[in-house]
């Protein structure tokens, strides 16, 4: 069982999300305060075999390529993560499709949470590997210290 972790690097924050690319799985997701990300992928890399770090490579892609490299994480893998942002928003509406009265509601008056990072994460995996994945637990899309 492949497992992945993708990161969506940012100045002061992260999105990441581990994933379960056999099975076509979003394990777990979160956004980070850039001081808790290393220690994040460390608590998924004791908890899970994780056998691949996918990582944006914009904003701040190479400091954390060079933080990673130092905390001895690897194989590190940078991805294009061009128009990813732009994609999150639509990928969200897919996968939280909204409730019954805003079905009639065209989805460019929709505005999903501002937080999007996790699924950035999400789209390097889906694109990386050409799936789409599913979840496989209500993820929130809040900051985490």
């Amino acid at each position: 069982m492949t497992k992945v972790i993708a990161i969506d690097p940012g100045q002061n924050k992260c999105g990441l999300l581990l994933a379960e690319v056999e099975d076509s799985i979003a394990i777990d997701g979160k956004i980070s305060i850039n001081s808790s990300v290393i220690n994040l992928i460390n608590q998924w890399r004791e908890e899970h075999s994780v056998e691949l770090i996918l990582l944006g490579n914009g904003t701040s892609s190479k400091y954390w390529h060079s933080e990673l490299l130092s905390e001895q994480i690897s194989p590190i893998q940078l991805v294009d993560e061009r128009m990813t942002t732009l994609r999150a928003r639509e990928r969200y509406l897919e996968i939280f499709p909204p409730g019954f009265f805003l079905k009639f509601v065209p989805k460019s008056l929709i505005f999903p949470p501002k937080n999007l990072d996790v699924i950035v994460a999400l789209i390097l995996i889906e694109d990386y590997f050409n799936i789409k994945l599913r979840w496989s637990k209500s993820i929130e899309l809040k900051i985490w210290p």
